[in-house]
């Protein structure tokens, strides 16, 4: 009998074409691990609205989990856990866009804000996900280094181009345990992969972590294993050899 229980994919750089869309070997190999009795969820830095379709193309039976970990939802629609930024926190994100001149965006509660558009009443929003965007290396090193100092707050990336800002503890790894908890599985029955610095966490947590070839060497550094290159079936493959020789 397979081990395994769970696989967990994260989207952009893994899941997912170019394009936005899954590739008809991944989908065929995604539907053979469910057949196997492995069931396959979503890990992604995504708000839950942005990935609807994808839940149900993939037939998604079990809970996921979005904004990084800072929501875990049921395949119903059931919130089963939410972490939220302190507002003083969003002060000081949004004050370090203004100094350093960045691009921004943010992700709350029921909403996802334009794309360098803030609120004047940030009171009013529950807020799930902060990130910075800059081209500059330099920028994006020095205000990593700023967050690092200020210390309140849970920070990854999911492109050299970026910083994505949590609630300080809350990552893709602590959502999945809650999935584990929902499902009375065990981290060591679970599958993750992934390709950016925001997928560290839940490749180190997970029995068996899947680094794409296109991910940094910090990520497949800390994957058990490194797959091909998301836009050659990365995922199809990783699920072909869990099928063929499990562990």
């Amino acid at each position: 009998m397979n081990r395994w229980r769970l696989i967990a994919l994260d989207m952009d750089g893994t899941l997912l074409e170019a394009e936005g869309t899954i590739s008809e070997p991944n989908l065929q190999w995604i539907r053979r691990a469910r057949n196997a009795g492995i069931e396959v969820t979503i890990a992604t830095g995504r708000p839950k609205r942005m990935i609807i379709p994808y839940l149900e193309m993939l037939d998604v039976q079990v809970p996921f989990v979005v904004a990084n970990g800072s929501e875990v939802w049921t395949s119903g629609g059931v919130l089963l856990e939410r972490h939220t930024i302190e507002h003083e926190d969003i002060r000081f994100l949004y004050a370090l866009t203004q100094e350093f001149g960045t691009r921004f965006w943010s992700s709350v509660v029921d909403q996802v804000f334009k794309p360098g558009t803030f609120p004047e009443q940030i009171e009013l929003y529950q807020w799930l996900k902060f990130g910075f965007k800059s081209e500059d290396r330099d920028v994006i090193e020095e205000i990593w280094k700023r967050l690092k100092t200020y210390g309140r707050l849970e920070l990854s990336s999911s492109d050299p181009s970026n910083i994505e800002v949590n609630p300080k503890g809350i990552t893709k790894a602590t959502g999945l345990q809650k999935v584990c908890d929902y499902l009375n599985i065990t981290a060591q029955q679970v599958v993750t992969m992934g390709d950016g610095l925001n997928d560290v966490a839940m490749l180190r947590w997970a029995g068996f972590g899947f680094a794409m070839a296109n991910a940094p060497a910090e990520v497949q550094a800390a994957a058990d294993e490194v797959t091909d290159h998301y836009e050659r079936d990365g995922v199809a493959q990783a699920i072909q050899k869990l099928l063929s020789f499990p562990p």
